[in-house]
């Protein structure tokens, strides 16, 4: 019973249906219905559970044209062979027909031998279409080495996990992605992904849906397998049911991707489910906001925001006029401090900076130009409690206008580009993502869990989460270097 093909007729026309019925009776692998009105089997199909669809084109109320745009628009539904049956035999109407959405077009009068040989043909699609939908489901009934990416893009997120992929796959291992994050992690439908590197493997697999070539993820900039941050992940209810679909899914291991957030996300998940199944974490910010280590996409991230400061600084020098640029650094301003360091601008104004603003606006006027970079987290509590919406660089600004001390340039307000976080990933970014990805790859073999690969002037080792820290502040030594404006000349 369960390798039969069910057909359902549809046609307003008794003698019609019983002339499909008689022709398609006569084959014992064919199990049969008939509707007259197609207004009523929209609403029971998923009762019925056709195979395939026979039906006429011109039928009262709803035409059968209508029947199979709102078959092929449903999910649960599109896998149905539809069969359109006309009597028009122009191509025009073929044509279509075949665009919206229907497999194959009979027209009337349909000999016996025809029909059936139709039918086969979508019997066959069918039946390939079933065998792929459960390898698929099996596929992804378990769930081997989950990848999770998410906070803020910066530029590594897909390299390493390319990386990754090409690691544990040589070693035996299954590995899949969120499609979006933690997010995944706690939406209903099945929102994964298996990754595969090997390029003669994924041809045997790309027929199944959810399968994804990670190779050329090595080279793309982005973060392809996240959406925007998922900020509800911090309830804890949302964490219990991402938990409960980890237990589920017979994860074995987590390999978390981010930044501060994510750590703090995979660090909460880590107390709701089994020590059994060994996590990790890898540090990808531009902010460099986990200490300890350098982070896949600071290198990037310095390089581009100097650059950019760069561009400011030039025609600060050609107009005359003073740039107060907003930069990335939410908590540690290293993005800030290291493009202001790179450029040469004048200031770095960071989170935790202590600012002189007369002696600021002082020295602004002995200069003929100037730019100040400011880190975005600089004041943010302040500026939330007080309901300001300017960012950084306005606010900074703002304070210097207080100071009551007439300015004599010009002054523009820059605020942070977010085309930073879009940057291809420099070679110091891709070497550390290598490297991080086959530390990463040796401490899951090693049966070890709960580190992150850190690696720090040259040198590699791990670090156990409960030793991580995400307030990552920067030496002293080196905010003074970033002050041309008022201390080091």
């Amino acid at each position: 019973m369960e390798d039969k093909t069910r057909i359902l007729i549809v046609d307003d026309e008794k003698s019609t249906r019983e002339s499909y019925l008689k022709i398609l009776k006569s084959k014992s692998d064919l199990i049969v219905e008939q509707m007259d009105n197609t207004s009523q089997v929209f609403k029971k199909l998923k009762k019925l559970e056709p195979d395939i669809i026979l039906c006429g084109l011109s039928l009262p109320k709803m035409d059968g044209l209508e029947l199979c745009r709102k078959i092929k628009s449903s999910p649960d539904l599109e896998g149905i062979y539809f069969i359109m049956v006309s009597s028009e035999e122009s191509e025009d109407a073929k044509i279509r027909c075949m665009n919206e959405g229907v497999d194959d077009y009979l027209v009337r009068p349909i000999s016996p031998d025809e029909l059936l040989s139709r039918i086969k043909v979508g019997q066959r699609i069918t039946q390939l279409l079933k065998s792929t939908i459960i390898e698929s489901k099996r596929m992804f009934s378990e769930i081997d080495v989950l990848i999770i990416q998410d906070g803020g893009c910066a530029p590594g997120y897909n390299p390493v996990t390319a990386f990754l992929t090409y690691h544990l796959e040589g070693m035996g291992r299954e590995v899949y992605a969120t499609k979006e994050g933690f997010k995944s992690l706690v939406d209903k439908s099945d929102n994964f992904l298996r990754l595969v590197y090997d390029p003669v493997k994924y041809k045997k697999l790309d027929h199944l849906p959810g399968v994804f070539h990670a190779a050329p993820l090595s080279e793309w900039r982005g973060a392809y397998l996240r959406s925007e941050r998922f900020r509800d992940f911090k309830d804890h209810d949302v964490q219990v049911r991402a938990a409960s679909t980890i237990k589920k899914k017979n994860v074995k291991a987590i390999i978390a991707i981010g930044g501060n957030g994510t750590f703090k996300g995979i660090y909460d998940l880590c107390n709701l489910i089994p020590t059994c199944i060994q996590v990790f974490f890898v540090p990808v910010t531009i902010d460099s906001d986990v200490a300890g280590t350098d982070c896949i996409g600071q290198h990037t991230g310095v390089e581009a925001g100097a650059e950019k400061i760069r561009c400011y600084m030039a025609d600060a020098r050609t107009h005359k006029r003073v740039y107060i640029v907003e930069m990335m650094g939410a908590n540690s301003g290293f993005h800030a401090l290291h493009s202001c360091l790179g450029s040469r601008a004048h200031l770095a104004v960071l989170p935790n900076s202590r600012i002189n603003h007369a002696e600021v606006v002082e020295a602004i006027n002995k200069r003929e130009e100037c730019v100040i970079v400011v880190a975005e987290g600089y004041k943010k509590a302040e500026r939330d409690e007080k309901g300001i919406k300017d960012n950084a660089a306005e606010y900074f600004y703002k304070e210097l206008l207080a100071t009551k001390i007439k300015i004599n340039k010009r002054v523009v307000c820059e605020p942070f580009s977010r085309d930073i976080r879009g940057a291809a990933p420099n070679n110091m970014d891709i070497s550390l993502a290598q490297r991080m990805a086959y530390n990463v790859a040796e401490y899951l073999k090693a049966g070890t869990s709960r580190l992150m690969p850190a690696v720090q002037s040259g040198r590699e080792y791990a670090i156990p989460f409960n030793q991580i820290s995400t307030d990552n502040m920067k030496e002293e030594d080196l905010k003074g270097l970033t002050n041309r404006l008022t201390g080091i000349r």
